[in-house]
């Protein structure tokens, strides 16, 4: 792979990647863009952070209100679920009307007697996937 950088500060910031199919590589360089390119701002309290996509275990929506759960803290977002849903990489999918997971951050599934699919993070966060989105989680898994 053939790498050319411009310092233009004339043109606008873009980046062209020419391959021949997709790959891990060209995965991890369209999340290093997406990371820097789109800050995520948590609120806690009084404090204010930017968040790395790569800490975030999951999106989820409590009393109306965004919450993005990381290794140790909740930190309160000031978006939609579905703005963030269509920025985000294929790391995240959405296993319910109110959960977007971070694929790498899943632990483990637990399957009950009933069908349903219970999903735990390496966090410890439980939540469950729905039965509308229950197939495509299986595809990605290969379940």
């Amino acid at each position: 792979m053939k790498l050319t950088v411009f310092i233009d500060q004339e043109h606008e910031e873009e980046v062209q990647v020419y391959a021949h199919q997709h790959t891990k590589l060209i995965e991890s360089i369209r999340q290093l863009i997406q990371d820097d390119a789109d800050p995520l701002i948590g609120y806690k309290e009084k404090e204010m952070a930017q968040l790395r996509l790569a800490d975030v275990h999951c999106f989820i929506v409590e009393n109306n209100k965004i919450y993005a759960l990381t290794q140790e803290e909740k930190w309160q977002l000031k978006c939609r679920l579905y703005n963030l849903e269509e920025t985000l990489s294929e790391d995240f999918l959405k296993i319910n009307k109110s959960c977007i997971a971070n694929l790498k951050k899943i632990e483990r599934f637990d399957a009950s007697f009933s069908g349903s699919l219970q999903v735990k993070f390496k966090n410890g966060h439980m939540d469950y996937v729905s039965r509308r989105n229950l197939k495509t989680i299986k595809e990605r898994f290969g379940l």
